[in-house]
């Protein structure tokens, strides 16, 4: 559980059908247990006035970040499709703002940018300036994976000079290999991130 106050923003990462429902072509193992926590923390910051933001995968059919066209994945979060949905027991409305990524066929499993998959070049998503423009110096960050997305968005968010915390008991990972969840937050610590 985290403190929340109108200068800091709920990062609610990926959790999208293919990630966080038993049937979804990439499922992390365990992420039925995170929607509950991912749930409160938005009901907490929003009464606190606090900015929730929610970024998704928005893949193309074809895109190299598939295992099929030479990436490491399963065909995910193909945009417009049921995996590429929010679960559907996620508080999220209409007009609530939703940075997708991957639109391109970019890769990259952070939330604030993408890589170019044959150059490596980096591009910025909206979400550090739509930050920027709620006054946000602090972010709590909740979601889908651990390994990926979850640490490479708190990642950013340090290095761009947010106070950055990142929540256990609202994260999950994918564990391709035994000990990555448990690597990714002690690279998130060495960071200066608060896991907690």
């Amino acid at each position: 559980m985290s403190t929340y106050d109108p200068s800091t923003a709920l990062i609610v990462v990926d959790v999208q059908n293919d990630f966080a429902s038993r049937e979804g072509s990439l499922y992390v193992s365990g992420a039925e247990e995170v929607l509950p926590v991912v749930n409160r923390e938005i009901e907490r910051a929003r009464r606190a006035g606090a900015f929730v933001v929610y970024t998704a995968d928005w893949h193309p059919e074809e895109t190299p970040h598939f295992a099929r066209y030479g990436g490491l994945w399963p065909v995910h979060c193909v945009k417009g499709t049921w995996g590429a949905s929010f679960h559907p027991g996620l508080r999220v409305g209409p007009d609530d703002d939703v940075i997708r990524t991957g639109t391109g066929g970019e890769d990259g499993y952070s939330g604030f940018t993408v890589r170019d998959p044959t150059t490596s070049e980096e591009t910025r998503t909206a979400l550090d300036a739509l930050l920027q423009s709620h006054g946000i110096r602090r972010v709590v960050v909740v979601g889908l994976a651990t390994d990926y997305c979850v640490k490479e968005t708190a990642l950013d968010a340090a290095r761009l000079g947010y106070d950055t915390t990142v929540l256990k008991d609202g994260v999950r990972a994918v564990n391709r290999e035994p000990g990555d969840a448990e690597r990714a937050l002690a690279a998130l610590s060495a960071a200066g991130a608060h896991v907690i």
